[in-house]
């Protein structure tokens, strides 16, 4: 079998599942995007930019979308940094599994139990009430934009952690050696060594937590009590209860196309700090 027809067979499975789990639901909310809401709802056949003209009525969720979702992921990654490379350069290879099997713990329950846990903890009879103890006030921290933060970098942090721990864990100890060897800080070290030999997988981990974030429905509507939408929350509105197909469908290939306009520069931004290296554009 020629190695050209032994290839395309190969990718032929890979190829009709993307076009059919991927493409072709993509398409379907474009079409759907351009047509109108039926009398009881759903979807009616036509050519209209009116959904696409009314976007402005849904700009709070958009907002809220486009600034507290880059802020969970820089979070995640300032949070996760540091603890990858405690796992992956300093910890005891003794303790190295167990502290990674402590990171994935909390992916043993469910997002949906965590969240609520977080009501507890940020409620009134909890966070709130030990600071006024302490004679600071009593603050609100439910179902506001701290709380969503809270649960989201508590959600996603591990899905940051282990790309950044797996580029970490694959970087050649001599060369930190050898910088050392030469004289140079261990500042220095990690700037010129250890960061950009890590980019491949701090590309990945922000890849991985923003595109999820962007999406994200549930935190907000736990943690954020109806007064902290995103995106998600607009589309479950106008999918399942005001039923309003076109309107929802202009909204989601709209957030597709946001997020394939921010992804694309930051790769570019991140293929431009490693030099060029394709490795890092293409995580």
């Amino acid at each position: 079998m020629r190695p050209a027809l032994r290839t395309t067979l190969f990718l032929v499975p890979a190829t009709a599942w993307l076009l059919l789990m991927l493409v072709l639901p993509l398409l379907v909310v474009v079409l759907f995007s351009f047509g109108e809401r039926g009398a009881a709802g759903g979807y009616v056949p036509a050519f209209t930019l009116d959904n696409y003209a009314n976007l402005a009525a849904r700009w709070t969720a958009f907002q809220n979308t486009i600034l507290l979702a880059p802020l969970g992921t820089v979070l995640c990654l300032l949070i996760a940094y540091p603890l990858a490379y405690y796992l992956a350069i300093k910890a005891d290879p003794r303790w190295r599994t167990i502290l990674l099997i402590l990171v994935i713990v909390p992916f043993w329950t469910s997002i949906l139990i965590r969240s609520y846990a977080w009501i507890q903890i940020l409620g009134g009879n909890g966070l709130p009430r030990l600071i006024a103890e302490f004679g600071f006030g009593r603050p609100r921290l439910i179902n506001t934009p701290f709380a969503v933060m809270v649960g989201i970098v508590y959600g996603y942090l591990p899905l940051m952690v282990f790309p950044i721990y797996v580029a970490l864990e694959k970087i050649d100890r001599r060369l930190l050696e050898a910088s050392a060897d030469l004289g140079s800080p261990p500042w220095r070290t990690f700037v010129q060594i250890t960061l950009p030999l890590s980019l491949a997988g701090v590309a990945t981990g922000s890849m991985l937590v923003f595109i999820l974030l962007m999406g994200e429905f549930l935190i907000p509507q736990i943690l954020g009590g109806g007064k902290v939408f995103f995106v998600g929350n607009a589309l479950v509105d106008l999918f399942l209860q005001s039923r309003n197909w076109p309107f929802g469908a202009a909204v989601a290939a709209t957030l597709v196309m946001v997020m394939l306009v921010i992804v694309t520069l930051y790769l570019r931004a991140m293929k431009r700090l490693s030099g060029g290296r394709d490795d890092v554009a293409m995580m």
